[in-house]
């Protein structure tokens, strides 16, 4: 009878872990249709054009004329400086225009050193003096 319980028991034992080692059910996966895969592109290039230019900002661009725009165009295209000879006219004088000058190298001059910025200094007596007052508040707090 002992071997009967026994043999029961293990059946039971099988049969809980034979359970627990069953595949896993078939997926909920459904394929897509041509249709729905279109729709969900259509979706995000709407969401995507939606943060394009207004059609209203195009529509008060197009009422510049096409000579101002083309205006613009140029001068953005323009060499600019002393040395271009189209940004002044030559019946106009030059001025604030340095020739010549002691440099060979035009335009050079002493690179800045590197260190700290201006005004630091104050800056770090005042992060000192607040240290040795927290130091001294912390003294007086501890009883020393």
């Amino acid at each position: 009878m002992a071997n009967e319980t026994e043999l029961d028991a293990l059946r039971k034992r099988i049969e809980q872990l034979e359970a627990k080692d069953k595949p896993p059910e078939k997926s909920t996966f459904v394929p897509m249709s041509d249709e729905q895969w279109r729709d969900e592109m259509h979706q995000l290039a709407e969401r995507r054009m939606s943060m394009a230019t207004p059609p209203s900002v195009v529509r008060d661009w197009a009422v510049i004329p096409e000579h101002i725009v083309k205006g613009i165009r140029e001068d953005r295209h323009a060499p600019t400086g002393p040395s271009s000879q189209g940004a002044i006219p030559s019946s106009q004088q030059v001025s604030n225009v340095h020739t010549g000058g002691t440099s060979s190298t035009p335009g050079w001059q002493e690179p800045t050193p590197i260190g700290p910025p201006p005004g630091i200094g104050w800056v770090d007596a005042q992060m000192i003096a607040d240290e040795v007052r927290q130091r001294a508040e912390l003294k007086r707090k501890l009883g020393k």
